[in-house]
């Protein structure tokens, strides 16, 4: 293979990457847990926070410490699992690089 075809692949392939990760930047991801909502965007990064109390006791302020928590990993989880699912394919082209 041509040093140039070769370069034009890895240009294209960075390319593709930019867009990708631009494209999961842009996305939201909600996390859900007993009665607390929290959105993350593609950078990992809380937007917003619900909490519906109705569902909470508002005055147990360790448990809604706690609900909060595991709303925030329920979103991260989600924007790894995107992440993978986008980006996967040139992880494994680069040797578990990204």
């Amino acid at each position: 293979m041509n040093m140039q075809k070769l370069m034009q692949q890895a240009q294209k392939m960075e390319r593709d990457i930019q867009k990708k990760q631009e494209e999961l930047e842009k996305m939201t991801f909600k996390g859900v847990y007993e009665g607390v909502e929290v959105t993350l965007n593609g950078k990992k990064e809380m937007i917003s926070c619900k909490l519906d109390s109705s569902k909470l006791d508002l005055s147990d302020i360790e448990m809604l410490q706690d609900f909060i928590v595991l709303a925030v990993n329920d979103a991260v989880k989600k924007v790894e699992q995107e992440y993978n699912s986008k980006m996967g394919q040139y992880s494994n082209m680069l040797g578990g690089l990204m």
